[in-house]
This record gives structure tokens, sequence and C-alpha cells, in this order.
């Protein structure tokens, strides 16, 4: 016994313009509500390796200073140099005097001088807590 299935008029006029509103709603918001954060990865540097390195799990606060394979110093991806760092710094504390904090991201070819000197900067501003970045490497 056959059975006859009959097409229902409804399924030929069903209407995807809702949906196609519903998906570009939806990818307007996820666009919004998501943060760019180009500003620290503007600058191409190669991180050094440490076995016990784990990734950052939340938005950092911290100051951001990139030291890049020649030695030159970033602050927010524009080039600056140390005197001009220690007074950005000094403003920041000023803003935020108990917990203002500072990431240093040195090229892993660049000579330690250059990150000695911003360390020192960092000290000399009211920074204390600092640190170096690195990226997790293969166990030796």
């Amino acid at each position: 016994m056959a059975v006859e299935i009959k097409r229902s008029s409804v399924a030929g006029t069903l209407s995807l313009t809702p949906l196609i509103d519903v998906v570009f709603l939806l990818l307007i918001f996820f666009l919004v509500t998501s943060e760019f954060e180009e500003e620290e990865r503007r600058l191409d540097i190669v991180l050094p390796t440490a076995t016990s390195a784990v990734p950052m799990t939340g938005k950092p606060r911290e100051i951001v200073i990139d030291v890049d394979d020649k030695g030159e110093v970033y602050l927010g991806g524009q080039p600056t140099n140390l005197d001009d760092l220690e007074k950005l710094l000094r403003a920041a504390v000023a803003k935020n005097p108990t917990n203002q904090s500072a990431v240093i991201r040195a090229d892993r070819s660049t000579s330690f001088q250059p990150v000695v000197s911003v360390m020192d900067v960092c000290n000399r501003s009211g920074i204390s807590d600092y640190s170096v970045t690195t990226q997790e490497g293969p166990e030796s």
C-alpha cells in the first residue's frame, strides 16, 4: 500500500527574511560586545619560552610595554624613549596609586639591557609590580 504525501503550501511560502534579520542582529551584537586588543598585538615580538608559562585568562589592567629586537621601547604600540616612558608611568601611578602594574614584553633576541632599563624606569616611577612575559615552550 503506497502512502500518498501531500505537499503543504505553507512550506513553499516560507519567508527567510526574519531568519536573516536574526542572523544579522546576532552578528552585530557579537561585533559590538567583543573587545579587540590590537594595541598590544601591533608589534611582531617573538617572546622567549619558559616551561612554567601559563596563558593569561583575564583581561589585563596592566600597562603593556614592548621592547623589540633592536631594543626600541614601545608603549601602547607607539615608540617612546625612557624619559617619556617614565612620565607616562608616573601619570598612570598618580591615577592608580595602589595597584598599578606593568607587563614588559621583550623580544627574545633583544639584549637584556633595554629590559633592565625599562624595569628601572618602572621602579623609579613607583611601579613595583611588573612582570616579564614569556610563552610556553618545550620542557628541557
